[in-house]
């Protein structure tokens, strides 16, 4: 089942309130996309820490009813 990316973003706000967000589906089918987070919270953070927070903000559904998520993170 594919994961809609209104719903990524309500995860990704949830954790992250003054994130900026922007979602592209990749192949149009629901499961692959390109997601864009820019968050005060990240400052001062490694990349890779940033790019675990994200994912730990969609609460398990990464590798499951989320296949693919190409992540790029940035402070404002």
């Amino acid at each position: 089942m594919a994961m809609k990316a209104s719903e990524i973003e309500a995860y990704i706000r949830e954790a992250f309130p003054d994130a900026i967000v922007t979602i592209d589906d990749l192949a149009g089918d629901g499961d692959h996309y390109a997601c864009t987070v820019v968050s005060k919270a990240f400052h001062g953070v490694s990349r890779v820490r940033q790019h675990q927070m994200v994912y730990n903000s969609l609460q398990g559904h990464m590798g499951g009813t989320l296949h693919a998520l190409a992540l790029k993170t940035a402070t404002p």
